[in-house]
């Protein structure tokens, strides 16, 4: 979903996203594709978050209801949204609804950009986001992701890496175990195996993948709500998973 310029990316954070015009005879598709390109240049904290707010509404609601203590994130950035998903858990500790021993984990390959972001926007953001370098395919960087957590911790995982088939499979086989009951497994971009909405470049895989895992006995533990799709817009169109057991 990086069809900006990485120099791009470092410019102008402090700037408001651009405007999405909308006229009342434009096509939903036409409107879609206009917040699209919106969402690529917005910020968190002067930090670039590539989330539509409809889908970030719709994540509160779910932390809130889980009692989510913990995010697992797969696919850091630069970091805008692990500094959201660290707020969204310090105001659930404040209004007593989790532990206030909060944590975000958050994985990449390499975390140069995350880490000059993230030092930007506050110096201490290591006592509550942990970023973790390695491949999400490795059972190994799941183990380390696993040891960075609170004991006991509620989590919510967020997979928003290569949106192929091969690493969605990969993210769920590895982190769906960190899920409990009653918690939720958010799979990203599901956009991509949609042809009117697939952006450029993007191979997709993500639904079926999905679609497979859950019907395999590892995914069985889970249930897809496409009903949480419930602002209109997503991007994660068959994405959202519950834990039921």
């Amino acid at each position: 979903m990086d069809d900006v310029d990485d120099a791009d990316d470092l410019n102008g954070t402090e700037a408001l996203p651009p405007r999405v015009e909308v006229a009342l005879d434009q096509s939903l598709g036409a409107y879609w594709k206009a917040r699209e390109r919106q969402h690529l240049r917005d910020v968190y904290a002067g930090v670039r978050i590539k989330k539509f707010p409809e889908d970030l509404r719709l994540m509160e609601h779910l932390m809130w209801l889980s009692r989510c203590q913990a995010v697992v994130e797969l696919g850091t950035h630069f970091g805008g949204s692990a500094l959201w998903f660290r707020d969204r858990l310090r105001a659930l500790a404040a209004y007593g609804r989790v532990p206030g021993d909060v944590r975000v984990v958050t994985v990449d390959l390499v975390q140069d950009k995350a880490r000059a972001s993230l030092s930007g926007a506050d110096p201490a953001y290591e006592r509550d986001i942990a970023l973790v370098e390695g491949d999400i395919t490795d059972p190994a960087t799941a183990e380390r992701v696993r040891d960075a957590l609170p004991p006991g911790a509620r989590c919510l995982v967020v997979e928003d890496t290569l949106h192929t088939y091969a690493t969605t499979t990969a993210a769920l086989r590895h982190y769906a175990p960190m899920v409990p009951v009653g918690g939720f497994f958010l799979v990203e971009d599901g956009i991509v195996d949609v042809p009117e909405l697939r952006p450029p470049g993007m191979p997709g895989g993500v639904q079926p993948a999905v679609r497979d895992w859950l019907a395999s006995p590892a995914g069985s533990a889970f249930r897809g709500r496409r009903d949480l799709e419930r602002y209109g817009l997503t991007c994660h169109p068959g994405g959202w998973l519950e834990r039921v057991r």
